[in-house]
């Protein structure tokens, strides 16, 4: 098989001049255009080389033989297959000119033929059939000629027509050969070349993918860090502030609501370990919350010292995506009531069933006159430190404590997780001097 294009020259040009046309060079002579001929190309290069002279001995043994025949005439033909089998070196560097001169050299000298076929079958290895089949036809067309000018000047009636008509169809039917088996090794080529390429390609867009997904995984870690840990500080910053609001509290009360704390920075630093965990991992997740884990979430929130109440009303199991976004969404509501208004009364409300979606709200009351943050709304506060207050039952772990940081992206993020889920969010004061927060989201069949 033959080796590709000489590695040191570019393609050859279009006709005319201009850059290099499209396809002009074989797959893979771009790659070694900057390296020397390697043992593969000198092992192809001598082969079809001594196919060529093999294939003038052959022909000069048999018209040696031939009576009619002069030595005159068999030295012109091994000297034109001579030069016709030196000029092959030259294949590589240029396969379309030298197949285009030896036309005349091959159409004179039956000797010649077996270098112009290896030159044909270079040609057809490294240019697309557009260039290939015209230097074919080219061949056979010119040895037509030369037969057929042959007879004319000769004149002579008993000229061996036969014979040039045998060798000129001989010829034809080789070049065809030839360049049918060249084709084949090009385009066999192209399709390595093109699996590798695909091959690199798919790597490269699996690779990519898999970036995407852990950009993603990333990004929506994020979200569940700012919703987790949100939980668990505003829960240390209402029993912090209590215990510095009430230096002179009771002993139990104060113990009471240092275990809080204590519990509390301890789950938050659990979730935060983690959250590091999963963004050093490759691939994970953290554990998801469901629609039943709400409970527990209620429940937490009554231990830290917030009176909140849990009405459900729903039929069946919510799907895992639909529980989380519901479980994000009751607890972005009691953070935000802690954060903004300490001892106010919390309703939760769940109700829905597969088909009619799920709704969720979360409704605070108006915060006591001396709470802090802006009174009865569990809004963000424009101030990013409340001044301490005690709870409604003056205990202090009844809730009490210093206003949180706060600019909204919660509420912000919150609705781009609903939105995601397919649902809508609303959020706003409830006319009576409260805070609502309420959520619809779909629940598939």
């Amino acid at each position: 098989m033959d080796g590709p294009a000489p590695p040191s020259q570019p393609a050859p040009a279009r006709p005319g001049g201009g850059p290099p046309a499209p396809g002009a060079t074989a797959p893979g002579a771009t790659a070694r255009a900057h390296r020397r001929r390697g043992l593969r190309e000198w092992v192809v290069d001598i082969g079809l080389f001594t196919v060529a002279v093999l294939y003038g001995l052959a022909w000069a043994i048999a018209l040696e033989e031939d009576p009619e025949v002069s030595d005159a005439a068999l030295i012109r033909e091994q000297t034109a297959c001579v030069l016709a089998c030196a000029a092959l070196w030259l294949r590589r560097r240029w396969p379309v000119g030298l197949a285009l001169g030896l036309i005349p050299l091959s159409s004179y000298a039956t000797l010649a033929d077996g270098a112009q076929f290896v030159a044909l079958f270079t040609v057809a290895v490294h240019r697309p059939a557009k260039v290939a089949a015209p230097v074919g036809t080219a061949v056979v067309v010119a040895q037509a000629l030369y037969f057929g000018l042959y007879l004319l000047l000769a004149g002579d009636p008993d000229a061996p027509d036969d014979d040039m008509l045998w060798i000129v169809g001989f010829t034809a039917i080789t070049v065809l050969a030839v360049l049918g088996w060249g084709m084949m090794v090009r385009h066999r080529r192209q399709l390595v070349v093109s699996l590798r390429e695909r091959a690199v390609r798919a790597e490269a867009e699996a690779q990519l993918r898999a970036e995407q997904a852990q950009m993603r995984a990333r990004e929506q870690i994020a979200r569940e860090m700012h919703d987790v840990l949100g939980h668990r500080l505003s829960l240390l910053s209402v029993h912090a502030g209590a215990l510095e609001y009430r230096p002179d509290a009771p002993p139990e009360e104060v113990a009471r609501a240092a275990a809080v704390i204590r519990g509390s920075a301890h789950q938050a630093l659990q979730d935060l370990r983690e959250v590091i965990g999963v963004l050093r991992a490759p691939v994970g997740e953290l554990p998801q919350p469901t629609l039943a884990d709400v409970r527990s979430l209620v429940a937490e929130s009554v231990e830290a010292g917030t009176p909140v109440t849990l009405e459900e009303a729903v039929a069946g199991r919510a799907p895992d995506t639909v529980g989380r976004t519901a479980y994000r969404i009751v607890q972005e509501g009691l953070t935000n009531a802690r954060r903004h208004a300490p001892g106010a009364a919390v309703r939760v409300v769940l109700r829905g069933a597969a088909g009619d979606g799920l709704e969720v709200e979360v409704r605070n009351g108006a915060a006591p006159a001396h709470g802090p943050g802006r009174p009865g709304s569990s809004a963000p506060s424009p101030d990013p430190v409340a001044a301490p207050a005690p709870t409604a039952g003056g205990g202090v772990g009844a809730g009490a404590g210093v206003g949180a940081p706060g600019g909204g992206q919660g509420l912000i993020g919150l609705a781009e997780r609903v939105s995601l889920a397919g649902g809508r969010l609303t959020h706003g004061p409830d006319g009576e001097g409260g805070f609502r927060l309420a959520a619809w989201l779909p629940w598939p069949v």
